[in-house]
């Protein structure tokens, strides 16, 4: 059964800790190299297109964790279905995205990516494992 409050809960905290994580490493911590590589297209970005995608990810990840988690430690589980998930992002944001533009070196801008989605699943996946195994009312 679709637990509404719990997608919205998951949809906010994947919100808030995406952004928390992700404005700073992209836009603060390392716009500079970024720029340098050739991996960013745009001076300032479409934020509401950002927004919409995590968005639309965490009401997505809040619906599909329930088919998968079956039990145990529920901070260990929402952690690896999260990582799970983000193999699909990462293939689009990582891959997709150095093999669509030239990013020089490919190898550097793809060690960056993958640090900074494992820590964003990893971080996210936490939140999620949280939420699904609290009890509400």
């Amino acid at each position: 059964m679709m637990d509404i409050k719990k997608i919205i809960f998951t949809t906010f905290a994947y919100f808030v800790i995406t952004m928390a994580w992700a404005y700073p490493w992209h836009m603060m911590w390392f716009q500079d190299l970024y720029v340098e590589m050739g991996a960013v297209t745009r001076v300032s970005p479409i934020m509401p297109l950002g927004i919409a995608a995590i968005l639309m990810q965490g009401i997505v990840i809040g619906y599909l964790y329930p088919f998968f988690y079956k039990g145990g430690n529920p901070i260990i589980q929402g952690i690896k279905f999260n990582l799970i998930i983000g193999l699909m992002t990462y293939t689009a944001m990582g891959f997709a995205t150095a093999a669509k533009i030239l990013i020089e070196p490919v190898s550097t801008f793809l060690i960056y990516h993958t640090l900074f989605q494992t820590i964003q699943f990893t971080l996210t996946g936490a939140a999620l494992g949280l939420i699904y195994g609290k009890k509400y009312g």
